[in-house]
């Protein structure tokens, strides 16, 4: 979330520097992220149930990872949207919730999503700082390189430190 926000504060900025720009494709390039979001998270989230969490997250930080890369590779305005596109392809949101389900107890279920909307919170927030400080010294580039670092540790940190789970599909079978 904090390599997704980073960019909101400074995109405009930096809009002219794309060959193709204009006003309304500054529009598409912040707003293509969420629709691809928005168009994957069911199909992923059952995909996850039946193949299991872990590929999905894992396959969605690869896809995010990528489009992180073909955005901050970009010099024209639809070489930014299509790398926008890419991450927002890898929604991975609903296969995370279900992970939390799985991993927490009823009793503590409601706390786990309420630190991952703080969590979320505070990755906006402090996106409002990082992102212009990034952009100041390293470009609209640097951002998306950056969010592609971010991509590498979130799949290193879900590959040791969260525990491994029965695949929903395996635990709905007699």
């Amino acid at each position: 979330m904090l390599g997704l926000f980073m960019v909101l504060p400074v995109l405009a900025l930096y809009i002219d520097d794309y060959s193709g720009a204009s006003p309304f494709l500054l529009g598409v390039t912040l707003g293509i992220y969420g629709l691809t979001q928005a168009l994957l998270q069911i199909p992923l989230g059952l995909l996850s149930d039946r193949i299991g969490r872990g590929p999905v997250i894992v396959g969605g930080l690869v896809v995010f990872i990528i489009g992180s890369i073909i955005a901050a590779n970009a010099d024209s305005i639809t070489g930014l949207i299509i790398g926008r596109a890419v991450q927002g392809a890898g929604a991975i949101a609903s296969t995370l919730m279900a992970l939390v389900s799985d991993l927490t107890s009823e009793e503590n279920r409601t706390k786990s999503m309420a630190a991952i909307g703080a969590s979320i919170g505070l990755s906006f927030m402090l996106a409002m700082i990082l992102g212009p400080a990034i952009s100041s010294a390293m470009g609209l580039s640097g951002i998306f390189w950056v969010t592609a670092v971010l991509g590498l540790i979130g799949i290193f940190v879900f590959l040791v430190a969260v525990p491994r789970t029965v695949s929903v599909s395996a635990i709905a079978r007699p």
